[in-house]
């Protein structure tokens, strides 16, 4: 007798030896429908996974986590189906799961164009249609690379090669297609439904630039139709929303080839960066900062004492000059530290806080970059809070409230939090480290703030909360961090006079919101489709004429402008061109301008302006001081 445990507590009893879809089939025939495998004693298996003894059982379907990574998973071998199918000379190599989808590595003869990809996911479809048996079998692994090698598949032979002898190895067979798979599948082709190739690109067999060039496809697949499609949409609000194209479009910034992961900042993407790093100055000011400024180049000697010449090496820029090794700096933190030790501090003089818009340089390989999401030189907004250990808890405490506050006045509002617990690899004592996370994780729960744990994910030489925004599109980028360390401050002798007279190391907390500006005005331009609110908008307004006769009075508009809203003035462009002046409009509505404003005869007679907002919105006609007074309160706003 074999008792199964269902996961609301039911028991199920079977003679002898039972399949998950049997079970299944017990229950009902909708759940025999949609089971696609299972979760035995917390194992993801087959539907045809057989249990002789008593366990606990989850039905797996579509509408769990794990069922679409069983979909997604099957999907790679459909995939790798049809390619056989098609192109019998090509060899399959690995097909993992990756976020919202899925890739498939072939050797073959010659590039596949885009008519090839149609083709075969129109192969997928037809092949999901037969609604094949996926049925797995093992194999000792020396008859398993026999077998592979019969095939022509080398490279499968390979990987099985790896494997330790004596061991063995499971396959997957849907119709004519055998695979090399630790599973799970689902249990047929036809429970793959939903599915699209998106493109194919280039890929290193092993990830080793000295191997072969392997042809990578991507696709992605999921539970539903409705699924597909949210995601196929999503993705093309990505694609209008990608701060490349909108650089480009409205002049903000560019890449160039001969400063690859480095940005060229234009006059209009510069004012949007000086408006976030004068708005973020005021809030370290407020918050009690002082601002400081180190250098780039620090010799290798105190990279060595801080342990990031052995593990960050590789990421490094290096220089050399009259026999001394140099590195630029990729982050902040030892700078800070050498200028907390000029002068004996007190306890009296903790919490100290050092900020400092630093510039940074690591060396990230080429593949990896990314617009200005991610580049090779990068500011960061740093601080660096010396403390007591007592200190901890309310400067984590003050710090989330404020980041909190600054990420609503960028517009973000749905925040994750994420503490990084202590890495495999680290300095300092487990004692430390306990410290050092209960203090992390007092401090969200004081903040009431949920959050979840990250096992292993900290910075060698401390825990971490990490601060990820979701925008307007559902996208996760984590930005800002908060880490405790009780390390760095031992390594480069840094202390201060306790009330007893003693010495003693401060703690260290390494601190940042917006994280790298370069990445988070990238992420703004994304978040608002390059529309960025009026009080960030390189552009504010544009004055326009409709005749000659006007340009003197609109000359006199932007002058009034420039100088309003608490002496700071707006951001005016004037547009005094001869074109006709629904050309104009749509000019500077291309380019996302908040507001127009357009000066015909009536208008200057009457000492008035009619304006229009972004969108296409008609504010109607309104004098100086009354376009002042609404764009100072949208300005104040944040909205």
């Amino acid at each position: 007798m074999v008792q199964i445990t269902l996961p609301d507590g039911s028991l199920r009893e079977f003679p002898g030896p039972v399949t998950v879809a049997e079970v299944a089939a017990s229950i009902g025939a909708g759940l025999a429908k949609a089971a696609l495998g299972g979760k035995v004693d917390g194992q993801l298996v087959d539907a045809s996974f057989s249990m002789s003894a008593n366990a606990k059982l989850s039905i797996i379907t579509a509408k769990d986590p794990e069922g679409l990574e069983l979909i997604r998973h099957s999907s790679a071998h459909l995939l790798a189906y049809a390619v056989k199918s098609l192109f019998p000379d090509a060899q399959v190599t690995i097909g993992p799961v990756i976020d919202n989808g899925f890739y498939y590595d072939f050797s073959y003869s010659r590039p596949f164009t885009p008519e090839d990809l149609m083709a075969i996911e129109r192969q997928m479809v037809a092949l999901a249609a037969k609604d094949e048996p996926v049925v797995r079998r093992v194999l000792p692994r020396d008859e398993a690379v026999a077998f592979f090698k019969g095939l022509g598949e080398h490279y499968k032979a390979e990987i099985i090669d790896a494997i330790p002898a004596g061991e063995q190895v499971s396959l997957y067979r849907e119709g004519e297609f055998e695979d090399l798979c630790r599973g799970p599948h689902v249990p047929s082709t036809g429970k793959l439904k939903h599915f699209k190739l998106m493109k194919v690109a280039g890929a290193y067999w092993r990830g080793d630039s000295k191997n072969e060039m392997l042809q990578r496809v991507y696709g992605t697949a999921w539970a539903s139709k409705e699924d597909l499609q949210l995601y196929l949409t999503r993705l093309e609000e990505a694609e209008k929303r990608d701060h490349r194209k909108l650089g480009r479009e409205l002049d903000l910034f560019h890449i160039d080839e001969h400063a690859p992961g480095l940005v060229f900042w234009h006059p209009k993407g510069w004012t949007v960066w000086q408006t976030v790093e004068q708005f973020m100055r005021q809030v370290y000011r407020d918050s009690g900062y002082q601002e400081v400024k180190g250098p780039q180049l620090l010799d290798k000697t105190l990279w060595e004492k801080t342990g990031h010449w052995d593990k960050y090496r590789d990421n490094m820029f290096t220089t050399e000059s009259e026999k001394r090794d140099y590195a630029l700096k990729p982050m902040n933190c030892p700078g800070h530290i050498l200028i907390f030790k000029q002068g004996m501090k007190s306890y009296r003089d903790l919490p100290l806080r050092y900020g400092e818009f630093g510039q940074c340089h690591r060396n990230e390989p080429s593949g990896g970059l990314h617009g200005i999401m991610r580049v090779r030189g990068f500011t960061q907004d740093d601080g660096h809070i010396f403390c007591t250990e007592n200190q901890i808890l309310p400067e984590c405490d003050d710090f989330t409230k404020v980041l909190k506050k600054v990420y609503a006045d960028f517009g973000f509002h749905d925040i994750l939090y994420k503490v990084s617990t202590r890495p495999a690899a680290r300095i300092g004592s487990d004692a430390l480290w306990d410290k050092a996370e209960k203090a992390l994780m007092d401090s969200l729960r004081h903040s009431g703030c949920e959050f979840v744990i990250s096992e292993g994910d900290g910075a060698f030489y401390g825990p971490k909360i990490e601060y990820t925004l979701k925008d307007a599109i559902g996208r996760e980028w984590q930005c800002g961090t908060i880490q405790v360390d009780f390390n760095l401050s031992e390594r480069l002798d840094a202390e201060y006079v306790a009330e007893d007279g003693s010495r003693q190391r401060p703690v260290i907390l390494h601190r940042a919101i917006v994280g790298s500006m370069e990445r988070f005005i990238g992420i703004l331009v994304e978040q608002h489709a390059g529309a960025l609110p009026t009080w960030l908008a390189p552009v504010q307004i544009s004055v326009l004429n409709i005749t000659d006769a006007q340009a003197d009075y609109c000359r006199e508009i932007a002058a009034k402008l420039q100088k309003s809203v608490s002496n700071q003035g707006l951001r005016v462009d004037l547009d005094l061109r001869n074109e006709k002046i629904t050309y104009k409009i749509r000019e500077h509505s291309l380019q996302k301008l908040p507001y127009i404003l357009v000066a015909g005869d009536k208008e200057k007679a009457a000492g008035t302006v009619a304006v229009r907002a972004r969108g296409n919105k008609d504010l109607g006609v309104m004098s100086i001081d009354a376009f002042i007074e609404l764009i100072a309160a949208d300005i104040a706003s944040k909205a």
